[in-house]
């Protein structure tokens, strides 16, 4: 089931019932759902919730059309938009930096040179180069330059998702915000504007990073346009075979703790495979996106269910990955039926 023109919230039943009796939501305890919102308030930063189940609004709270700072949930959100343009050949998976004449400040080395796109969407490409918009911690996990050939090991690299912007653009002549905003945004309604595009000025690597600002409202569309494989209302906008193929198990993440990774997509291996939501079980075949701050897209398939979590991080607020857990477990949970 895809969105109608606005959001609507499930219509509401007595017809499931615990001991006591209990209002229910599509079969969700509101009373449970709102002492999730109610543990939220008291315990962490977060600024906006929204919960969608079959396309519909669940349960919301906060300032779910403010928008706020799309922080690393950015990378999902191009590895969406490369889908239409490999589909129709417009890029190349396995064209080399060489091939596309990538470089950058200091150069490349000639092995570097091999790394493929798909080998920059999977993270494996084994260019160790300063990046931007990377934290000091993400610096010092990397490897010298030259130690593993591109494609046989996974590091969470932001100079391969940067460098994905500038082929973007090159290969397809379009603007990448340009290309956010007419491929994906506008067809699902978001209220995503040129200017809500952050401005970067390199200074690290010649390829910037390209971060923008999001409502949770307009974020759930987006994780409802994956969940429905990319269709929305019968309209097409991101292959489906891309969608199945960027949100699978690809590579173990190792170094971050166990979780799998897809294309720009954290992928969960299995119900425990969820280092950084240590305090909730998910089934195989959730999928992810995730920013610095507490910003979180959760994609459950098997639940039908997006979960979207923002912060505002613009005065430094931070929710810990354990307190997102804990919080999507709690919404989990309020449904009467797996109880």
């Amino acid at each position: 089931m895809t969105f109608g023109l606005a959001f609507t919230f499930l219509s509401c039943s007595n017809d499931a019932k615990t001991d006591e009796e209990t209002e229910t939501i599509s079969g969700y305890s509101i009373e449970r759902l709102k002492a999730a919102e109610e543990w939220a308030n008291r315990n962490t930063k977060t600024a906006a919730v929204v919960v969608l189940v079959d396309g519909q609004i669940l349960y919301q709270w906060g300032d779910v059309d403010t928008k706020y700072i799309s922080h690393s949930t950015r990378k999902s959100f191009m590895s969406a938009l490369y889908g239409k343009y490999v589909n129709d050949g417009s890029i190349d998976i396995d064209a080399t930096m060489a091939d596309l004449g990538i470089d950058d400040i200091p150069a490349l080395t000639d092995q570097e040179k091999t790394a493929t796109v798909g080998h920059c969407l999977q993270s494996v490409s084994g260019v160790y180069h300063t990046a931007e918009a990377e934290s000091d911690f993400m610096h010092d996990l990397k490897p010298d330059q030259d130690t593993n050939l591109p494609g046989t090991f996974w590091i969470y690299n932001n100079w391969d998702f940067n460098v994905l912007k500038t082929i973007f653009e090159q290969e397809t002549e379009k603007n990448f915000y340009g290309a956010l905003k007419n491929d994906i945004m506008d067809p699902i309604g978001a209220n995503f504007q040129l200017s809500d595009s952050i401005s970067w000025t390199p200074t690290r690597s010649i390829h910037p990073a390209y971060m923008f600002r999001i409502s949770a409202t307009d974020m759930s569309k987006f994780g409802q346009l994956m969940l429905d494989k990319g269709n929305w209302q019968g309209n097409q906008l991101i292959p489906a075979s891309w969608v199945e193929e960027s949100t699978k198990y690809g590579r173990d993440a190792e170094i971050y703790g166990g979780d799998g990774y897809g294309y720009m997509w954290w992928v969960a291996t299995n119900e425990n495979a969820r280092p950084y939501l240590p305090n909730c079980n998910l089934p195989a075949g959730t999928y992810s996106a995730r920013g610095a701050g507490g910003q979180w897209m959760e994609v459950i398939p098997e639940k039908k269910m997006v979960f979207v979590h923002l912060v505002d991080t613009y005065v430094k607020n931070n929710v810990a990955f354990e307190d997102i857990g804990t919080l999507l477990q709690m919404v989990l949970d309020s449904k009467i039926e797996d109880n």
